[in-house]
């Protein structure tokens, strides 16, 4: 029998309890993909990241969620690095570092816990240059969430974009739709999601939950995957680049928010370099909380 030490973090909140749970697995080198994948069923978070060495890195990690393997995520980037610093294998210092992934490497900036921050530290995850996919068909899309097309903000297309992980993007006209917003056909959503080209379907406004954000959203799965997440990261990513690709943002800098209507408010501080037309990067941060230690037996 191996023990393996674990923490649970809440990512992108300064709180415990807030933004998105995520069990982190440290030393992790010689457990397989198949019993990677256990555990994570196991932890039945909606990501479960597991730590190990790296030749060409800094560090480097593996994410799964209850059901399979994706190549890249948000939350449990926070996460990682969040237990990283919290167990003394990564100083709480000022730092640009280089975590290897699934799909190569992704660089990391840590800014030390200052009073903005409310004395946690701050990780900022670059993504990988957004890549445009398939522009969907909305009368065939918005009934799998319980939405018609005129649920959609005028002439938005329904657009898969990727950061990392493909995701499904949904720009809704208002709070209102969103709220209505529900897996209502998981069954054709499961069979159009099989021939498309996205691993998730990621809904959004314009405006934030509070007046600190500018954005607001909701993001589904179906079991055995969570139902809803609270604070996804790599769907952020895709969604800032869709919305400054298609001109709806008025700067790269904002807050994204979302989890508020699941009692786990979240907060992702997004930055996109480069012009509309021709994006180089998408940088998403956030804090992370640890809610909790312990040792895995397997």
């Amino acid at each position: 029998m191996k023990t393996l030490p674990f923490l649970l973090i809440d990512a992108f909140t300064t709180e415990a309890l807030g933004g998105n749970p995520c069990a982190v697995v440290l030393d992790a080198d010689d457990l397989s993909p198949e019993m990677m994948q256990r555990i994570a069923r196991e932890f039945n978070q909606s990501e479960t990241a597991f730590v190990r060495r790296s030749a060409t890195a800094d560090v480097a990690a593996r994410y799964f969620t209850p059901v399979e393997e994706i190549p890249l995520a948000g939350h449990p980037t926070i996460s990682v690095f969040t237990a990283l610093m919290h167990t003394g294998r990564l100083p709480l210092a000022q730092a640009t570092l280089q975590l290897e992934l699934l799909h190569g490497p992704v660089r990391i900036d840590i800014t030390p816990p200052s009073i903005a921050t409310a004395n946690l530290p701050l990780v900022r995850m670059t993504q990988r240059q957004p890549v445009f996919g398939t522009v969907h068909d909305p009368a065939v899309v918005l009934p799998f969430f319980g939405l018609t097309p005129d649920d959609l903000l005028p002439n938005a297309p329904v657009q898969t974009v990727s950061t990392g992980t493909p995701q499904l993007m949904l720009l809704l006209r208002d709070h209102a739709a969103l709220r209505r917003a529900r897996m209502a056909d998981a069954a054709g959503y499961q069979a159009y999601r099989e021939q498309s080209d996205f691993f998730s379907p990621h809904l959004f406004c314009l405006g934030g939950a509070t007046a600190a954000g500018h954005t607001f959203a909701r993001h589904f799965g179906v079991p055995p995957d969570t139902s809803e997440d609270p604070v996804t990261g790599s769907a952020t990513g895709g969604m800032s680049a869709y919305l400054w690709h298609h001109g709806y943002l008025p700067e790269p800098v904002f807050v994204a928010e979302q989890g508020h209507w699941m009692g786990r408010p979240g907060a992702v501080e997004v930055r996109i370099t480069g012009p509309r037309e021709a994006i180089e990067s998408v940088q998403i941060g956030g804090t992370g909380v640890v809610v909790a230690e312990g040792t895995f037996r397997v």
